[in-house]
C-alpha cells in the first residue's frame, strides 16, 4: 500500500466450509486498501493511515475463517434479503402472508434469516480499472424462490468500488421474478482508532427523526430527536450520553436504533460523519437509502477474538447500516421495500476517508 499504481491482488486464506479461499485485495495506490473474501462478501480489513501516516486496520474481524461460520456474527458481510428486523417473522404481500424462519430468540426474522446473504458463496470477480484509476469488484448471488421463506427469484449484483478519492463505494443491483421485499446493507463494525474502544469517538447524523423500539427492538413510532440522548446533529462523542438512563438506550442496551435521514430523492445525500479524536481518522457516509441504523456494539460480550488475537468487548466496534427501516413490510406508512418484477432495484452507499488537521480536515492520501 502506498503512492503507486491502483491495483487487485490475488491470495490464498485458507480454507472455509470445505472451499479454498482466497481474499480479494484492492489498493487505490495512494493510501486505501480493502481486502474482501467470497464468503458473505465479507470486508475482512480496510487498512488507511492516521493523521502521522500511520496505517491501521478500522473494521473489526474474526480471529478465524471458520469464526464467520460457526459465530453467525454478520462480521463485515452483506445483508439481505432483509437487513434488520421483521417482526414475528411475517409479513403480507399483495393479499399472501409469508412465514419467514424466526432466528432472533423465536421471535422475529433478523437480517434475512438464519442462513442470510452474509453466510453464502457469492461469484466474485475483478473488473477492469476505470478511466479515472478506480478498482472494483463485482459480488453476484441467485436467492431462489422460497430462500428463507421469501417469494421470488432474486438475482442480485453488488460492487465495491475503490476509488483515488480515498473512497469505497458499494453499488447494489437486484431484480425479482415476482414481488418480493427487499433490504440490503453492509454490515462493517467500524473502530477508527484499529483497537480499543470506540465509544469515544464523535459521531454526527444528518437526522432529525428516530424510531423508537420496543422491548424486541421492534419499530413503535418516529420520534423528534430534539432533546434526546438521540440528537446527533452536531459531532458528539458516542458515549456522552449513554448511560443518562434513556427508556429506548436502556432497551436497546446503547443504540441500536434507525435514524430517518433529511432529505429526499435518490441522489448521494450526507447520512454520518465518524471521527476518532485519537488517530485523526475520519469517516463520512453518503447514501440513497432513507435511513441509517447506528448500532453501539451492545452484544459485543468477550466471547469474541477479532483477528489480532484481542477479545471484542461492548463498544469495541459500532455499525452504521445504511438500509430503509427495520419491520417496513409491515408499515405502509414508510417508504416501500417492495420490488417488483419488471423494476430494477438500485442502491448506493459511498464511504469517504480523510484524517483531521487543526483548521480543518485533509484527504487520507494527502502528504
Amino acid at each position: 500500500m502506498g503512492a503507486g499504481a491502483a491495483s487487485i491482488r490475488r491470495r490464498p486464506v485458507g480454507r472455509l466450509d470445505g472451499r479454498e479461499v482466497e481474499e480479494f485485495v484492492l489498493d487505490n495506490g495512494r493510501s486505501i486498501e480493502l481486502a474482501v473474501i467470497p464468503y458473505g462478501g465479507i470486508v475482512s480489513a480496510l487498512r488507511c493511515p492516521d493523521r502521522d501516516g500511520r496505517s491501521a486496520n478500522v473494521v473489526l474481524g474474526l480471529e478465524s475463517l471458520q469464526d464467520h461460520v460457526q459465530r453467525k456474527a454478520n462480521f463485515g458481510t452483506l445483508i439481505g434479503r432483509y437487513a434488520n428486523r421483521i417482526a414475528g417473522g411475517r409479513f403480507t404481500l399483495d393479499g399472501r402472508t409469508h412465514q419467514l424462519p424466526r432466528n432472533e430468540g423465536g421471535a422475529n426474522t433478523l437480517h434475512g434469516g438464519p442462513v442470510g446473504f452474509g453466510a453464502r458463496w457469492w461469484d466474485t470477480s475483478a473488473l477492469p480499472p476505470t478511466n479515472d484509476g478506480s478498482v472494483a469488484i463485482e459480488l453476484a448471488l441467485i436467492s431462489e424462490d422460497g430462500d428463507q421463506g421469501f417469494p421470488g427469484r432474486l438475482e442480485l449484483q453488488v460492487r465495491y468500488t475503490l476509488t483515488p478519492r480515498d473512497e469505497w463505494r458499494i453499488d447494489y443491483r437486484a431484480v425479482c421474478d415476482c414481488a418480493t421485499v427487499l433490504n440490503l446493507t453492509h454490515h462493517a463494525y467500524w473502530n477508527l482508532r484499529g483497537a480499543g474502544s470506540a465509544l469515544g469517538h464523535r459521531l454526527q447524523l444528518a437526522a432529525s427523526r428516530f424510531v423508537a423500539v420496543d422491548r424486541a427492538l421492534i419499530p413503535e413510532h418516529e420520534r423528534p430527536v430534539d432533546g434526546t440522548p438521540f440528537d446527533f446533529r452536531e459531532a458528539t462523542v458516542i458515549d456522552a450520553r449513554i448511560r443518562e438512563g434513556h427508556e429506548q438506550i436502556v432497551r436497546a442496551g446503547g443504540y441500536d436504533h434507525h435514524w430517518v435521514l433529511d432529505g429526499e430523492g435518490v441522489a448521494l445525500k450526507p447520512a454520518a460523519r465518524l471521527e476518532d479524536p485519537a488517530s485523526g481518522r475520519v469517516l463520512e457516509i453518503e447514501t440513497t437509502e432513507p435511513g441509517i441504523q447506528f448500532y453501539s456494539g451492545n452484544f459485543l460480550d468477550g466471547s469474541l477474538v477479532d483477528s489480532d488475537g484481542r477479545t471484542l468487548r461492548q463498544g469495541d466496534g459500532i455499525c452504521l447500516e445504511t438500509q430503509h427501516a427495520p419491520d417496513s413490510p409491515n408499515r405502509p406508512e414508510w417508504p416501500s421495500t417492495v420490488l417488483r418484477p419488471g423494476a430494477v432495484f438500485s442502491s448506493s452507499t459511498l464511504q469517504r476517508f480523510s484524517v483531521s488537521a487543526i483548521g480543518g480536515g485533509k484527504s487520507a492520501a494527502q502528504p
